[in-house]
């Protein structure tokens, strides 16, 4: 469950929901200030906190080292007059810090290294880094000593909820995030009633269900409106990466509700740590829904990542084919960028769509909306289903950062392609669970070691090679990302194949 503040009573939360509310417009005068001037000074304070349901976080392997998945926001100091403050729950080894300081082309390490601040709650206890800063004053005023300017200062955060908002409150820096008053339109049920009023295509389903007795009249509304439906799907509210997906089967012979109820006990969980009680007792907290499982013979899980503006402008910035596992193809694994020709431009409409609508509710945030692309023998078009919105950054936001930390480029939204300022078009494929029993006890030493003998290192030259994060969670783990970058699709996916042999052949050495 995600936590919430420390207690405090309705003058104190009223006090601080108005000094949030004053400090709103200040990330607008930082955000005209940077966009007039790419060398203007500022601090962006980088909290990574994964402040999600803990009990879902725990499905998560290496969690604890998720939040070096934003240490690739060091491209802000590219710009010469920037800082960063970067704050973690635990050190990140100096090792990882050199990895990404020589991919800041044009910048001498040493200055980069001059302009972070970085620290640290030395807390590794399954609990958000929010909410660990909170218990920490001195903390707190560490992060203050490294903002000399608080008028040209933001709070980065991976996710928003009152934790974050009190800590942007505590800091006096206005929060670069979706406001926590607005996160259940990024619910599983919010965002179907956000999908309806931006008139973009979803799946039937039913939102706002909150026991086993919802479920089962859910699905049998569903089996009545369509009685050739096999499958449905139930899906927690305040879920992620799929793990909060079950697929549900309906009995061949009868659609009775107490037959229905029956094959409910049989509902396939996205994680096998998952058990029945567990998960309703979920449900009956966070709420969720359920939607008709869509059948096709050639089925694609796109996605696009979007911005609203402190103007209230929605602007495109990426598109993702997703690559999906688990018992039931619902968890996360990776993804290519960019969304396949068939029906990339179309996800960007409907993206726009969305993001009108979530900009009319006064979202201020990257965001990322999942899809469906579903197309039978005989048709040539793709029919385009919206999942879910993700009113956070998420599994496809660090590898992006990454190609403009690398290349400088930027997205043509007119062919939703990424061009180098070499007029080189971008691809790449990434992944958060590269894993391997014999990846275990590799060092940071270790692998920076691999890449460097073995050649692996990412070439300005060629503008090709691969980039590794969540480097901390291979020793314990056996687990670490991945992003292999190329000049063409081919490119991309022979990387990525010859890092995994590398990578294969040198940890059986010595076993």
């Amino acid at each position: 469950m995600i936590p919430k503040p420390p207690f405090l009573s309705d003058l104190d939360i009223a006090r601080e929901l108005s000094e949030f509310e004053s400090l709103k417009p200040k990330l607008l005068e930082v955000w005209d200030a940077i966009s007039l001037r790419d060398e203007e000074p500022h601090t962006s304070v980088v909290v990574p906190s994964l402040t999600l349901d803990q009990s879902e976080l725990r499905k998560l392997e290496g969690a604890p080292f998720y939040e070096e998945r934003l240490l690739f926001l060091l491209i802000r100091l590219r710009n010469p007059r920037a800082r960063v403050v970067f704050v973690t729950s635990q050190p990140v080894h100096p090792l990882i810090l050199e990895y990404y300081f020589q991919l800041l082309v044009g910048i001498p390490a040493s200055h980069a290294r001059a302009r972070l601040t970085m620290l640290c709650a030395y807390d590794s206890s399954p609990r958000s880094l929010t909410e660990k800063i909170l218990e920490r004053p001195r903390l707190i005023e560490r992060i203050r000593a490294g903002i000399p300017e608080k008028n040209r200062s933001y709070l980065t955060v991976f996710n928003s909820t009152p934790l974050e908002r009190k800590l942007a409150v505590l800091l006096g820096i206005p929060l670069n995030g979706v406001d926590p008053a607005l996160i259940h339109l990024g619910t599983k049920s919010g965002c179907r009633k956000v999908f309806r009023e931006a008139g973009v295509s979803l799946p039937e389903g039913h939102e706002d269900l909150k026991t086993e007795d919802d479920v089962v009249a859910a699905l049998s509304d569903l089996k009545e409106r369509k009685p050739a439906l096999r499958k449905a799907v139930v899906k927690l509210n305040d879920s992620f990466s799929g793990e909060g997906n079950a697929l549900f089967r309906y009995p061949a012979e009868s659609t009775k509700r107490s037959d229905l109820r029956s094959a409910l006990s049989q509902i396939e969980f996205s994680v096998s740590s998952e058990t029945y009680d567990d998960y309703f007792r979920k449900y009956e907290r966070m709420g969720g829904i359920v939607e008709e499982w869509l059948e096709g013979d050639e089925k694609h899980s796109p996605s696009i990542q979007m911005r609203c503006d402190p103007h209230g402008s929605v602007i495109p910035i990426s598109t993702h084919d997703q690559i999906l596992g688990g018992p039931s193809g619902q968890v996360f694994l990776g993804c290519f960028f960019p969304a396949r020709d068939d029906y990339r431009l179309k996800i960007q409409e409907a993206g726009q769509a969305i993001g009108r609508v979530l900009a009319s509710y006064g979202v201020v945030s990257r965001f990322a909306i999942d899809f469906l692309a579903v197309r039978n023998r005989g048709e040539s078009e793709f029919d385009i289903q919206a999942l879910e919105i993700n009113l956070r950054m998420g599994g496809t936001t660090h590898p992006f950062l990454a190609l403009q930390f690398i290349t400088g480029g930027q997205l043509d939204p007119a062919t939703g392609l990424f061009v180098s300022p070499r007029g080189l078009t971008k691809y790449y494929r990434a992944t958060d669970n590269l894993k391997s029993e014999a990846y275990r006890g590799l060092m940071p030493e270790d692998l920076i070691e691999i890449l460097t003998i073995n050649g692996m290192h990412y070439s300005f030259n060629t503008e090709s090679g691969v980039l590794f994060h969540l480097i901390g969670a291979l020793s314990e783990f056996g687990k670490v990302g991945m992003t292999a970058f190329g000049n063409s699709p081919d490119e991309v996916e022979k990387l990525y194949s010859k890092t995994l042999q590398i990578l294969d052949r040198e940890t059986r050495y010595g076993r």
